[in-house]
């Protein structure tokens, strides 16, 4: 059933061309199934799938969706530079363990200071909310710091507990007002320059700013 209905969502040729996302769910997914699809995928443009307990999402990001995030990595990796922090970006590698029950495509990922298996930032950008919990993924893969961008700003949360106790309502992540993977940088004013349509400027823009301070 899953290879029809994915034959299906593969002939949509116009989800690519619209801006609108759009999303494809179906559940009683198992992990073999799953890891045939990546494989079946491949490098296909325009498509992100993520999967947890059985539940697949698959996911055509629109124009505005990936400008957005190439922007953030943009600004990010200018920091890095300006900061000389060292840096290893994941870009949209699928990260996924069978044990833990989980995979997914973030829109930017980052390990810092030193290379790891696993990211120790994610960031995704919402456009439209999907149905899969990113943060309980992400606690699975033991993620220190997601970053959301919705509604123009960023939501920031840390990784506080394994087993979620005090922070069950966020997966075991605390919402924070700075990142503390990198202290120094000033989200408000990275809020500011993400925002500019411009990337050009943008960049322009983020880059003097950094070299002020």
């Amino acid at each position: 059933m899953l290879t029809i209905e994915l034959d299906t969502l593969l002939r949509e040729q116009a989800l690519q061309h619209q801006d609108p996302e759009e999303r494809y769910i179906t559940d009683r997914v198992n992990w073999e199934q799953y890891e045939k699809l990546l494989n079946r995928i491949g490098d296909t443009a325009g498509y992100r799938v993520t999967y947890l307990d059985g539940v697949l999402e698959i996911m055509s990001p629109s124009r505005g969706h990936e400008s957005r995030k190439k922007g953030i990595g943009n600004m990010l990796e200018i920091y890095f530079v300006e900061a000389d922090i060292e840096y290893f970006p994941f870009g949209s590698t699928t990260l996924r363990q069978e044990e833990k029950s989980g995979g997914t495509e973030p829109d930017e990922a980052y390990c810092i200071g030193t290379d790891k298996d696993f990211p120790d930032l994610v960031i995704e950008v919402i456009v439209t909310s999907g149905s899969i919990n990113k943060l309980e993924l992400y606690r699975r893969l033991k993620v220190r710091e997601v970053w959301f961008w919705k509604n123009d700003r960023f939501s920031i949360y840390c990784l506080r507990e394994e087993v979620p106790v005090e922070f069950v309502s966020n997966c075991g992540y605390e919402l924070i007002q700075n990142s503390e993977l990198l202290p120094e940088l000033d989200i408000d004013m990275l809020t500011e320059c993400v925002k500019n349509s411009h990337p050009l400027a943008a960049a322009k823009e983020w880059r003097q700013n950094l070299r002020s301070n």
